[in-house]
């Protein structure tokens, strides 16, 4: 099967020039007390002389970052499933096994809840996976699952025995000029969880802004996509706070997030890590989710994860094209 309908495996080449692909694996242990992202990936820049691998570990409790550089070819990657390794260090869908300088990790998955996967619609991009050159594809791969296992940071040990995961990919060229993104799986009922995303896609010597929210809940997953006609009515960024409301049909979520200290991680512009993006993984999220003005669904997530990158003109800009 051609790699477009597996988007958590390697999409890339490593002869490729300007393109980047990193995949991001959130963690939280049972207690919320720990939070922590590790992005693996790979940047080819323009002229290819700065290419490397890399794994990023976002301490978001510490407010601190590693970027760790590899050189290329200690990146190997599965071409039929998703199983990437860099240096000693093993990631899949599951688990993550870390042997850094400082870092050691044996962290188990379980019952992974993947974006579905369709013939006409390979992933959460929809039918505009089938668009060649677009300057940023994502891929989810688990909205939520269990976590088992430990990592140590120096001295400590962190237990991540029973706690939450949840698991994505971007690969493409570089990351939107402006963009918010928000995910959180840490509500009072289990196996919920939402992630969403609104970003600038150039098209067409133009630009539109595309949006795809996803909201699992007792095991359906409700989506919110530019490309199964939902609409958003309002959209609203200040210091504070993101608010949204997207409907479909008869559905409406309604989105408050409160924005919290952040890390600068790097980010990916023509394949180089050269820009910056600020994320929370500390951040809460209100959701309430109607069908008519029957509320379905109504809760907070904690442990989020908020990203606003950009110009909000830009992105209110782009639905009124």
């Amino acid at each position: 099967m051609p790699t477009l309908w597996k988007p958590a495996v390697f999409q890339g080449s490593l002869k490729k020039k300007g393109y980047f692909e990193g995949w991001y694996f959130k963690l939280i242990n049972s207690d919320e007390s720990r939070a922590l992202a590790l992005i693996p990936g790979v940047s080819l820049t323009p002229d290819g002389k700065d290419s490397h691998a890399f794994i990023m570990v976002l301490d978001a409790r510490a407010h601190h970052m590693d970027y760790i550089t590899f050189p290329l070819e200690d990146f190997q990657a599965s071409k039929d499933k998703f199983e990437v390794k860099i240096g000693d260090n093993l990631f899949s869908e599951q688990g993550v096994e870390l042997k850094l300088k400082n870092i050691t990790a044996s962290i188990k998955f379980g019952d992974l809840s993947p974006w579905p996967v369709k013939l006409y619609s390979p992933g959460v991009m929809g039918p505009f996976a089938f668009i060649p050159f677009m300057e940023c594809y994502h891929g989810v791969i688990s909205m939520d699952h269990s976590l088992s296992g430990y990592l140590k940071q120096g001295d400590e040990k962190i237990d991540f025995n029973q706690g939450k995961g949840y698991l994505e990919k971007d690969w493409g060229s570089s990351m939107p000029s402006s963009w918010i993104w928000m995910q959180t799986n840490h509500f009072k009922e289990d196996k919920t969880s939402l992630f969403g995303s609104v970003a600038i896609i150039p098209w067409l010597r133009n630009y539109f802004t595309g949006f795809i929210f996803g909201f699992l809940y007792k095991g359906e997953l409700y989506q919110f996509t530019a490309y199964n006609r939902s609409k958003v009515q309002h959209l609203d960024v200040n210091e504070k706070q993101i608010t949204i409301t997207i409907t479909r049909k008869d559905l409406t979520l309604k989105i408050s997030a409160r924005r919290s200290k952040g890390v600068d991680l790097p980010a990916p512009s023509v394949g180089e890590m050269s820009s910056r993006v600020n994320e929370s993984l500390n951040s809460t999220i209100h959701l309430q989710l109607l069908k008519d003005k029957e509320i379905l669904f109504e809760g907070e997530g904690t442990s989020a994860g908020l990203e606003f990158v950009g110009d909000l003109d830009e992105l209110l800009k782009g639905f009124k094209k």
